[in-house]
Protein backbone atom coordinates (compact mmCIF):
# COMPACT_ATOMS: atom_id res chain seq x y z
CA UNK A 1 0.00 0.00 0.00
CA UNK A 2 1.22 3.53 -0.79
CA UNK A 3 0.62 6.58 1.39
CA UNK A 4 -1.77 7.76 -1.36
CA UNK A 5 -4.24 5.18 0.01
CA UNK A 6 -7.14 6.69 1.91
CA UNK A 7 -6.93 7.12 5.64
CA UNK A 8 -9.33 4.27 6.46
CA UNK A 9 -7.28 1.82 4.38
CA UNK A 10 -4.10 2.81 6.18
CA UNK A 11 -5.65 2.59 9.65
CA UNK A 12 -7.21 -0.78 8.81
CA UNK A 13 -3.85 -2.12 7.61
CA UNK A 14 -2.11 -1.05 10.81
CA UNK A 15 -4.82 -2.61 12.97
CA UNK A 16 -4.60 -5.84 10.98
CA UNK A 17 -0.83 -5.97 11.46
CA UNK A 18 -1.34 -5.56 15.20
CA UNK A 19 -3.93 -8.36 15.31
CA UNK A 20 -1.74 -10.75 13.31
CA UNK A 21 1.12 -10.22 15.78
CA UNK A 22 -1.17 -10.93 18.74
CA UNK A 23 -2.56 -14.26 17.56
CA UNK A 24 -1.22 -17.44 19.23
CA UNK A 25 -0.38 -19.59 16.19
CA UNK A 26 3.38 -20.17 16.05
CA UNK A 27 3.98 -18.64 19.48
CA UNK A 28 4.67 -21.91 21.36
CA UNK A 29 7.81 -22.98 19.45
CA UNK A 30 10.90 -23.00 21.68
CA UNK A 31 8.74 -22.73 24.80
CA UNK A 32 7.34 -26.25 24.96
CA UNK A 33 8.19 -28.48 27.92
CA UNK A 34 9.35 -32.07 27.67
CA UNK A 35 6.41 -34.47 27.30
CA UNK A 36 5.34 -36.25 30.50
CA UNK A 37 5.27 -40.01 31.00
CA UNK A 38 1.57 -39.61 31.82
CA UNK A 39 -1.17 -37.39 30.44
CA UNK A 40 -0.94 -33.88 29.01
CA UNK A 41 -3.96 -32.00 30.36
CA UNK A 42 -4.77 -28.63 28.80
CA UNK A 43 -7.03 -26.18 30.63
CA UNK A 44 -7.65 -22.56 29.86
CA UNK A 45 -9.90 -19.54 29.91
CA UNK A 46 -10.20 -16.23 28.13
CA UNK A 47 -11.27 -14.64 24.87
CA UNK A 48 -8.25 -16.24 23.16
CA UNK A 49 -8.56 -19.61 24.95
CA UNK A 50 -9.99 -21.51 21.97
CA UNK A 51 -7.44 -20.19 19.47
CA UNK A 52 -4.65 -20.86 21.99
CA UNK A 53 -5.86 -24.45 22.35
CA UNK A 54 -5.98 -24.81 18.57
CA UNK A 55 -2.44 -23.40 18.23
CA UNK A 56 -1.10 -25.59 21.06
CA UNK A 57 -2.52 -28.71 19.43
CA UNK A 58 -0.81 -27.72 16.16
CA UNK A 59 2.60 -27.47 17.86
CA UNK A 60 2.41 -30.25 20.49
CA UNK A 61 3.23 -33.58 18.76
CA UNK A 62 1.89 -35.75 21.59
CA UNK A 63 -1.51 -36.90 22.85
CA UNK A 64 -3.47 -34.21 24.66
CA UNK A 65 -6.81 -33.81 26.43
CA UNK A 66 -8.53 -31.02 28.28
CA UNK A 67 -11.07 -28.23 28.43
CA UNK A 68 -10.99 -24.47 27.82
CA UNK A 69 -13.73 -21.86 28.22
CA UNK A 70 -14.13 -18.78 26.04
CA UNK A 71 -16.65 -16.05 25.42
CA UNK A 72 -19.83 -16.82 23.46
CA UNK A 73 -18.97 -16.60 19.76
CA UNK A 74 -15.19 -16.81 20.28
CA UNK A 75 -14.77 -20.56 19.72
CA UNK A 76 -12.28 -22.27 17.38
CA UNK A 77 -12.08 -25.79 16.03
CA UNK A 78 -9.87 -28.16 18.02
CA UNK A 79 -9.09 -31.87 17.71
CA UNK A 80 -8.92 -33.17 21.29
CA UNK A 81 -9.38 -30.22 23.60
CA UNK A 82 -13.01 -29.45 24.41
CA UNK A 83 -14.12 -25.84 24.00
CA UNK A 84 -17.11 -24.45 25.90
CA UNK A 85 -18.55 -20.95 25.84
CA UNK A 86 -19.75 -18.70 28.65
CA UNK A 87 -20.66 -15.10 29.40
CA UNK A 88 -18.32 -12.09 29.50
CA UNK A 89 -17.95 -9.57 31.12
CA UNK A 90 -20.57 -10.59 33.70
CA UNK A 91 -20.19 -14.30 34.62
CA UNK A 92 -22.95 -16.84 34.18
CA UNK A 93 -23.77 -20.42 35.19
CA UNK A 94 -22.01 -21.84 32.11
CA UNK A 95 -18.75 -20.23 33.23
CA UNK A 96 -19.24 -21.49 36.76
CA UNK A 97 -19.80 -25.05 35.50
CA UNK A 98 -16.77 -24.83 33.21
CA UNK A 99 -14.61 -23.59 36.09
CA UNK A 100 -15.73 -26.50 38.26
CA UNK A 101 -14.92 -29.00 35.50
CA UNK A 102 -11.50 -27.41 34.92
CA UNK A 103 -10.72 -27.55 38.62
CA UNK A 104 -11.69 -31.23 38.73
CA UNK A 105 -9.46 -31.96 35.70
CA UNK A 106 -6.48 -30.35 37.40
CA UNK A 107 -7.19 -32.19 40.64
CA UNK A 108 -7.16 -35.46 38.70
CA UNK A 109 -3.57 -34.93 37.50
CA UNK A 110 -0.92 -37.27 38.93
CA UNK A 111 2.76 -36.36 39.47
CA UNK A 112 3.51 -38.12 36.16
CA UNK A 113 1.16 -35.85 34.24
CA UNK A 114 1.61 -32.32 32.85
CA UNK A 115 -0.91 -29.49 33.13
CA UNK A 116 -0.84 -26.81 30.45
CA UNK A 117 -2.77 -23.63 31.33
CA UNK A 118 -3.78 -21.25 28.52
CA UNK A 119 -4.81 -17.89 29.98
CA UNK A 120 -5.91 -14.71 28.24
CA UNK A 121 -7.95 -11.61 28.98
CA UNK A 122 -11.54 -12.35 29.90
CA UNK A 123 -10.67 -15.34 32.07
CA UNK A 124 -11.74 -13.47 35.20
CA UNK A 125 -15.38 -13.55 34.11
CA UNK A 126 -15.28 -16.81 32.17
CA UNK A 127 -13.60 -18.87 34.89
CA UNK A 128 -16.07 -17.96 37.58
CA UNK A 129 -16.15 -20.26 40.60
CA UNK A 130 -17.16 -18.23 43.65
CA UNK A 131 -15.24 -18.61 46.89
CA UNK A 132 -16.99 -20.59 49.66
CA UNK A 133 -19.72 -18.46 51.19
CA UNK A 134 -20.33 -16.48 48.00
CA UNK A 135 -23.04 -17.12 45.40
CA UNK A 136 -22.80 -16.62 41.66
CA UNK A 137 -25.54 -14.01 41.87
CA UNK A 138 -23.54 -12.02 44.43
CA UNK A 139 -20.46 -12.23 42.23
CA UNK A 140 -22.46 -11.10 39.18
CA UNK A 141 -23.75 -8.06 41.06
CA UNK A 142 -20.27 -7.11 42.29
CA UNK A 143 -18.79 -7.55 38.81
CA UNK A 144 -21.38 -5.16 37.38
CA UNK A 145 -20.50 -2.58 40.03
CA UNK A 146 -16.79 -2.93 39.29
CA UNK A 147 -17.36 -2.50 35.56
CA UNK A 148 -19.29 0.73 36.11
CA UNK A 149 -16.91 2.15 38.70
CA UNK A 150 -14.04 3.25 36.43
CA UNK A 151 -11.57 1.02 38.28
CA UNK A 152 -8.58 -0.14 36.18
CA UNK A 153 -8.37 -3.79 35.19
CA UNK A 154 -5.56 -4.50 37.67
CA UNK A 155 -7.71 -3.28 40.57
CA UNK A 156 -10.79 -5.19 39.41
CA UNK A 157 -8.79 -8.39 39.12
CA UNK A 158 -7.39 -8.09 42.65
CA UNK A 159 -10.97 -8.08 43.92
CA UNK A 160 -12.04 -10.88 41.60
CA UNK A 161 -9.24 -13.23 42.63
CA UNK A 162 -10.00 -12.63 46.30
CA UNK A 163 -13.58 -13.75 45.70
CA UNK A 164 -12.69 -16.85 43.68
CA UNK A 165 -12.18 -20.51 44.51
CA UNK A 166 -9.96 -20.94 41.45
CA UNK A 167 -8.07 -17.69 40.74
CA UNK A 168 -5.10 -16.11 42.50
CA UNK A 169 -3.03 -19.30 42.08
CA UNK A 170 -5.67 -21.63 43.50
CA UNK A 171 -5.98 -23.64 40.27
CA UNK A 172 -2.27 -24.49 40.24
CA UNK A 173 -2.36 -25.21 43.97
CA UNK A 174 -4.88 -27.99 43.25
CA UNK A 175 -2.47 -29.83 40.94
CA UNK A 176 -0.04 -32.59 41.88
CA UNK A 177 1.48 -32.31 38.41
CA UNK A 178 3.80 -29.61 37.06
CA UNK A 179 1.89 -26.66 35.62
CA UNK A 180 3.15 -24.68 32.61
CA UNK A 181 1.22 -21.49 31.88
CA UNK A 182 1.02 -19.62 28.57
CA UNK A 183 -0.40 -16.10 28.68
CA UNK A 184 -1.70 -13.63 26.14
CA UNK A 185 -1.61 -10.39 28.10
CA UNK A 186 -4.36 -7.80 28.03
CA UNK A 187 -3.15 -5.84 31.06
CA UNK A 188 -0.84 -2.81 31.25
CA UNK A 189 2.57 -4.03 32.40
CA UNK A 190 1.94 -7.64 31.30
CA UNK A 191 2.05 -9.08 34.84
CA UNK A 192 0.84 -12.68 34.35
CA UNK A 193 -0.51 -12.72 37.90
CA UNK A 194 -3.06 -10.07 36.84
CA UNK A 195 -4.11 -11.53 33.47
CA UNK A 196 -7.37 -13.36 34.05
CA UNK A 197 -6.78 -12.85 37.78
CA UNK A 198 -3.90 -15.34 37.67
CA UNK A 199 -5.57 -18.73 38.19
CA UNK A 200 -2.19 -20.51 38.11
CA UNK A 201 -0.04 -17.69 39.49
CA UNK A 202 -0.20 -16.59 43.11
CA UNK A 203 1.56 -13.88 45.02
CA UNK A 204 2.26 -13.84 48.73
CA UNK A 205 0.01 -10.78 49.04
CA UNK A 206 -2.05 -8.69 46.61
CA UNK A 207 -0.41 -5.59 45.12
CA UNK A 208 -3.33 -3.54 46.49
CA UNK A 209 -5.61 -4.60 49.33
CA UNK A 210 -8.93 -5.64 47.73
CA UNK A 211 -10.97 -4.01 50.51
CA UNK A 212 -9.14 -0.74 49.88
CA UNK A 213 -10.14 -0.97 46.22
CA UNK A 214 -13.80 -1.38 47.13
CA UNK A 215 -13.59 1.68 49.38
CA UNK A 216 -11.68 3.77 46.82
CA UNK A 217 -14.37 3.29 44.17
CA UNK A 218 -17.33 3.56 46.52
CA UNK A 219 -18.47 -0.05 46.07
CA UNK A 220 -20.59 -1.17 49.00
CA UNK A 221 -20.78 -4.89 49.75
CA UNK A 222 -22.29 -6.95 52.57
CA UNK A 223 -20.11 -7.78 55.56
CA UNK A 224 -19.67 -11.44 54.57
CA UNK A 225 -18.34 -10.46 51.14
CA UNK A 226 -15.89 -8.00 52.69
CA UNK A 227 -14.66 -10.78 54.98
CA UNK A 228 -14.07 -13.11 52.03
CA UNK A 229 -12.35 -10.30 50.12
CA UNK A 230 -9.82 -9.91 52.91
CA UNK A 231 -8.64 -13.54 52.61
CA UNK A 232 -5.15 -14.24 51.23
CA UNK A 233 -4.43 -15.84 47.85
CA UNK A 234 -3.01 -19.33 47.52
CA UNK A 235 0.68 -19.91 48.30
CA UNK A 236 3.13 -19.67 45.42
CA UNK A 237 4.38 -22.91 43.83
CA UNK A 238 8.07 -23.19 43.02
CA UNK A 239 9.21 -24.49 39.66
CA UNK A 240 6.11 -23.88 37.55
CA UNK A 241 6.99 -22.15 34.26
CA UNK A 242 5.16 -19.10 32.90
CA UNK A 243 5.46 -17.82 29.31
CA UNK A 244 3.89 -14.58 28.06
CA UNK A 245 3.47 -15.25 24.32
CA UNK A 246 1.67 -12.14 23.08
CA UNK A 247 1.45 -8.57 24.40
CA UNK A 248 0.26 -5.13 23.42
CA UNK A 249 3.85 -4.10 22.72
CA UNK A 250 4.26 -6.91 20.19
CA UNK A 251 1.11 -5.70 18.43
CA UNK A 252 2.25 -2.07 18.40
CA UNK A 253 5.71 -3.01 17.14
CA UNK A 254 4.08 -4.87 14.24
CA UNK A 255 1.89 -1.88 13.44
CA UNK A 256 4.95 0.40 13.56
CA UNK A 257 6.78 -1.86 11.10
CA UNK A 258 3.77 -1.79 8.76
CA UNK A 259 3.71 2.01 9.00
CA UNK A 260 7.37 2.33 8.02
CA UNK A 261 6.77 0.14 4.98
CA UNK A 262 4.29 2.68 3.59
CA UNK A 263 6.34 5.76 4.37
CA UNK A 264 4.93 6.79 7.74
CA UNK A 265 7.12 7.55 10.75
CA UNK A 266 5.68 5.67 13.75
CA UNK A 267 5.76 6.91 17.31
CA UNK A 268 4.73 4.46 20.04
CA UNK A 269 3.61 6.47 23.05
CA UNK A 270 3.30 3.38 25.22
CA UNK A 271 1.63 0.01 25.57
CA UNK A 272 0.26 0.55 29.08
CA UNK A 273 -1.70 3.81 28.93
CA UNK A 274 -4.50 4.00 31.48
CA UNK A 275 -6.90 6.66 32.74
CA UNK A 276 -10.35 7.97 31.87
CA UNK A 277 -10.88 7.41 28.15
CA UNK A 278 -12.17 10.91 27.49
CA UNK A 279 -9.25 12.51 29.32
CA UNK A 280 -6.72 10.43 27.38
CA UNK A 281 -8.45 11.59 24.19
CA UNK A 282 -7.94 15.25 25.08
CA UNK A 283 -4.28 14.64 25.96
CA UNK A 284 -3.58 12.89 22.67
CA UNK A 285 -5.25 15.69 20.72
CA UNK A 286 -2.65 17.99 22.24
CA UNK A 287 0.15 15.73 21.01
CA UNK A 288 -1.34 15.71 17.51
CA UNK A 289 -1.45 19.52 17.48
CA UNK A 290 2.19 19.65 18.54
CA UNK A 291 3.11 17.45 15.59
CA UNK A 292 1.21 19.71 13.21
CA UNK A 293 2.60 22.97 14.59
CA UNK A 294 6.15 22.11 15.65
CA UNK A 295 7.01 18.73 14.16
CA UNK A 296 7.47 17.25 17.64
CA UNK A 297 7.59 14.68 19.11
CA UNK A 298 7.57 13.21 15.57
CA UNK A 299 7.60 14.66 12.07
CA UNK A 300 4.75 14.13 9.62
CA UNK A 301 3.64 12.08 7.77
CA UNK A 302 3.42 9.88 10.82
CA UNK A 303 1.24 7.69 12.95
CA UNK A 304 1.04 7.89 16.74
CA UNK A 305 0.40 4.46 18.24
CA UNK A 306 -0.59 3.47 21.76
CA UNK A 307 -2.08 0.59 23.72
CA UNK A 308 -3.15 -0.29 27.23
CA UNK A 309 -6.59 -0.05 28.78
CA UNK A 310 -8.44 3.16 29.49
CA UNK A 311 -11.53 3.18 31.68
CA UNK A 312 -14.98 4.70 31.55
CA UNK A 313 -16.84 5.82 34.65
CA UNK A 314 -20.40 5.20 33.47
CA UNK A 315 -22.79 8.00 34.42
CA UNK A 316 -25.49 7.52 31.80
CA UNK A 317 -27.21 4.77 29.82
CA UNK A 318 -25.41 5.21 26.52
CA UNK A 319 -23.91 2.63 24.17
CA UNK A 320 -20.31 1.87 23.39
CA UNK A 321 -17.03 1.19 25.13
CA UNK A 322 -13.79 2.79 26.15
CA UNK A 323 -12.33 2.92 22.63
CA UNK A 324 -15.27 4.74 21.07
CA UNK A 325 -15.42 7.07 24.10
CA UNK A 326 -11.69 7.86 23.72
CA UNK A 327 -12.13 8.42 19.98
CA UNK A 328 -15.13 10.72 20.34
CA UNK A 329 -13.26 12.79 22.92
CA UNK A 330 -10.25 12.98 20.59
CA UNK A 331 -12.43 14.04 17.66
CA UNK A 332 -14.14 16.76 19.68
CA UNK A 333 -10.81 18.09 20.95
CA UNK A 334 -9.38 18.20 17.41
CA UNK A 335 -12.63 19.72 16.06
CA UNK A 336 -12.04 18.83 12.41
CA UNK A 337 -8.33 19.65 12.35
CA UNK A 338 -7.08 19.03 8.83
CA UNK A 339 -4.76 16.10 8.04
CA UNK A 340 -5.60 14.11 11.18
CA UNK A 341 -7.51 10.83 11.20
CA UNK A 342 -7.65 8.19 13.92
CA UNK A 343 -8.83 4.72 14.91
CA UNK A 344 -9.35 3.11 18.29
CA UNK A 345 -10.42 -0.51 18.68
CA UNK A 346 -10.28 -3.41 21.10
CA UNK A 347 -8.09 -6.22 19.80
CA UNK A 348 -10.64 -8.82 20.92
CA UNK A 349 -13.14 -7.43 18.41
CA UNK A 350 -15.68 -6.20 20.97
CA UNK A 351 -15.62 -2.69 22.47
CA UNK A 352 -18.05 -2.40 25.33
CA UNK A 353 -21.76 -3.03 24.91
CA UNK A 354 -22.15 -3.45 21.13
CA UNK A 355 -20.75 -5.69 18.39
CA UNK A 356 -18.06 -3.34 17.05
CA UNK A 357 -14.34 -3.46 17.81
CA UNK A 358 -14.18 0.32 17.83
CA UNK A 359 -14.44 3.19 15.36
CA UNK A 360 -12.49 5.66 13.25
CA UNK A 361 -12.78 9.26 12.07
CA UNK A 362 -11.29 11.61 9.51
CA UNK A 363 -11.25 15.45 9.41
CA UNK A 364 -14.80 15.59 8.01
CA UNK A 365 -16.39 13.72 10.91
CA UNK A 366 -17.23 16.58 13.31
CA UNK A 367 -18.59 18.87 10.60
CA UNK A 368 -20.68 16.09 9.04
CA UNK A 369 -22.16 15.15 12.40
CA UNK A 370 -23.08 18.78 13.11
CA UNK A 371 -24.79 19.18 9.72
CA UNK A 372 -26.73 15.98 10.39
CA UNK A 373 -28.00 17.46 13.66
CA UNK A 374 -25.95 15.39 16.09
CA UNK A 375 -24.59 17.02 19.24
CA UNK A 376 -21.35 15.07 19.75
CA UNK A 377 -20.59 16.71 23.10
CA UNK A 378 -24.02 15.68 24.35
CA UNK A 379 -23.46 12.11 23.15
CA UNK A 380 -20.10 11.98 24.94
CA UNK A 381 -21.69 13.24 28.16
CA UNK A 382 -24.29 10.47 27.82
CA UNK A 383 -21.62 7.75 27.39
CA UNK A 384 -23.10 7.17 23.91
CA UNK A 385 -20.04 7.30 21.67
CA UNK A 386 -21.39 4.32 19.74
CA UNK A 387 -24.40 6.42 18.76
CA UNK A 388 -22.11 9.06 17.27
CA UNK A 389 -20.09 6.69 15.13
CA UNK A 390 -22.87 4.35 14.01
CA UNK A 391 -24.82 7.26 12.53
CA UNK A 392 -21.68 8.44 10.69
CA UNK A 393 -20.98 4.93 9.35
CA UNK A 394 -17.56 4.95 10.98
CA UNK A 395 -17.67 1.83 13.11
CA UNK A 396 -14.90 -0.78 12.93
CA UNK A 397 -16.51 -4.24 12.90
CA UNK A 398 -14.23 -7.28 12.85
CA UNK A 399 -16.18 -9.94 14.69
CA UNK A 400 -14.31 -12.01 17.32
CA UNK A 401 -10.57 -11.86 16.58
CA UNK A 402 -9.74 -14.83 18.87
CA UNK A 403 -6.98 -12.87 20.60
CA UNK A 404 -6.87 -10.05 23.16
CA UNK A 405 -3.98 -7.69 23.88
CA UNK A 406 -6.26 -4.81 24.80
CA UNK A 407 -6.68 -1.46 23.11
CA UNK A 408 -5.18 -0.34 19.80
CA UNK A 409 -5.07 3.38 19.08
CA UNK A 410 -3.63 4.99 15.97
CA UNK A 411 -3.58 8.71 15.08
CA UNK A 412 -2.61 9.27 11.45
CA UNK A 413 -1.13 12.68 10.59
CA UNK A 414 -0.49 13.40 6.92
Amino acid sequence: METTADDRQILDALFQAALDAARPLGKFGGRLPNPPSGRTIVVGAGKAAASMAQAFEAEWPHPVEGLVVTRYGHSAKTRSIEVVEASHPVPDAAGEQAALRILDLVKSASPDDLVIALISGGASALLSLPAPGLTLQEKQALTSKLLRSGAPISAMNEVRKALSAIKGGRLAAASRAPVVTYVISDVPGDDPAIVGSGPTIARASPSVDPCTILDRYGIEVPAHIRKITAAKVAPERAGDAVHVIATARMALDAAALAARRIGLEPLILGDAIEGEAREVGVAMAGIARSVLKYGTPVKRPCVILSGGETTVTIKARGRGGRNTEFLLSLALALDGTEDVSAMAADTDGIDGSENNAGAWFDPSFVCSASKAGFDLAELLAANDAYGAFVEANRLVVTGPTLTNVNDFRAILIR
